[in-house]
């Protein structure tokens, strides 16, 4: 799988009042650095099968470190590179869960440090007018003015997510909630390898408190595998996604609709457990894939509640007839949260969240499993189905100017759907620091 190392997020958050001024920078540096580590506890489990989660207990990590380079082209052009170097052991081989317990793990990571590069991308930004807003200096952000009314492109290697569905309580692994199923709408298969990564496109429009985009990106050559299809026409993940900010008095909210649409050459659970039946044997689905379309959407809501507590509500969904392709095995998805800053008791650089989240799969994909049918993460041999239920709270203490130590504790019920196993608590241990 990829990492979901969504470490350096493309668009930090802009100043939120207007009149804000940043003083313009041609050129900057930033880096990141994270380490997790986690424990699972036994749990109960009369069965498992080739891709469950281990009923012993475990104990895993990850390692994470960034540079992040942006350099000002020309006016309105913007050149990020981030290199990277990752490492870790997952829990249970990275199998057993729909909504995987730790984002910094890699599908591809391993006990030896691996280098690459994250991200390399243009942005080119077209000023249309309006009030000015403010944008700190930050990981691939270059510090200045921009208008509120702008086009702005972006083209390369990068993260999908670091453009699509950039809710600012719920996003990051390394600074917020660690789930799978709070990065990002939990069913949004959306395209990139097996680190998390991709080559595309992306076009925004902003105009005052609306913004649209749009973008197309290269999806791997096999289901969660790490080579990229370069045949964009044939093979690509789209995606759009409108979104509107509005204030209740003072406080900041945004409302988000996202929808994708996927074409690869993947599975399908219905043919695969058909083909079973006729020839005998557990359903495989890669003895059914053929170029096939999959649709899904997602609903997103931020809202600040004061101004040192927001909460946050994703509701998504996928077609479920097709395998999971480039991020996790769900394809309904309600996650429910909110996040409270330490200034409340005198410690500004702390945060406690607070999330719930149910996961689910489509019939026909309960079906596949149920016949004994396995996929990259998730197949214990049977089924005895029922929602995967996260409960995830953490809280994160600043540490000095520029690090944080976060304590986290999961609670997943029904792992992996399967009623007949678990429920597991995880816990878990992260030092980030970034500069």
């Amino acid at each position: 799988m990829a990492p979901w190392c969504f470490a350096a997020l493309a668009l930090p958050a802009f100043a939120q009042e207007p009149g804000d001024e940043a003083k313009p920078e041609n050129f900057n540096v930033h880096v990141q650095s994270t380490y997790v580590w986690e424990r699972k506890g036994d749990f109960n489990a009369p069965y498992s099968g080739l891709r469950s989660l281990s009923p012993q207990e475990e104990t895993a990590y990850s390692f994470s470190a960034t540079a992040a380079f942006g350099l000002r082209l020309w006016r309105g052009a913007e050149l990020y590179f981030n290199p990277e170097v990752v490492q870790g052991v997952p829990l249970s081989g990275l199998t057993g869960l729909g909504g995987m317990t730790n984002g910094e793990q890699q599908k591809t990571g391993g006990p030896n440090p691996t280098f690459y590069r994250a991200r390399l991308f243009l942005r080119q930004s077209f000023d249309l007018g309006g009030e000015k807003v403010a944008a700190d200096s930050d990981m691939n952000q270059l510090a200045g003015m921009l208008d509120r009314r702008r086009i702005v492109m972006t083209a390369g290697n990068l993260s999908v997510i670091d453009l699509f569905d950039n809710n600012p309580y719920a996003h990051d692994p390394r600074t917020q909630f660690l789930n799978w199923a709070l990065t990002t709408h939990g069913a949004y298969d959306f395209a990139a390898d097996a680190r998390g990564y991709t080559w595309g496109a992306a076009v925004e429009y902003f105009y005052d408190d609306w913004a649209l985009r749009y973008g197309r990106f290269m999806q791997p050559e096999e289901s969660n595998g790490l080579p990229l299809d370069t045949r964009l026409f044939r093979h690509y993940g789209d995606q759009v996604e409108i979104e509107h900010a509005h204030r209740i008095g003072e406080l900041n909210g945004k409302l988000r609709f996202l929808a994708f649409r996927n074409r690869a050459a993947m599975g399908s659970f219905a043919e695969s457990v058909d083909l079973a039946r006729t020839q005998g044997g557990v359903p495989d689905i890669a003895t059914t894939r053929r170029d096939r379309t999959k649709l899904g959407y997602g609903i997103g809501l931020e809202q600040e509640m004061t101004k040192n507590t927001g909460v946050f509500a994703r509701a998504s969904w996928n077609d479920g007839q097709e395998e999971t392709w480039a991020f996790t095995e769900i394809e309904r998805s309600l996650a429910l949260g909110a996040t409270f800053k330490g200034a409340a008791w005198k410690r500004e650089r702390d945060t406690v969240g607070v999330a719930l989240v149910r996961n689910g799969l489509s019939g026909a994909h309960q079906a596949y499993l149920a016949a004994g049918g396995y996929g990259v993460f998730i197949g214990d041999g049977r089924l005895n189905y029922r929602p995967e239920t996260i409960a995830e709270a953490y809280y994160s203490l600043g540490v000095g100017a520029h690090a944080w130590l976060t304590l986290d504790l999961q609670h997943i019920a029904n792992p992996a759907y399967n009623a007949d196993r678990g429920p597991v608590t995880v816990a878990s241990l992260r030092l980030h620091a970034s500069y």
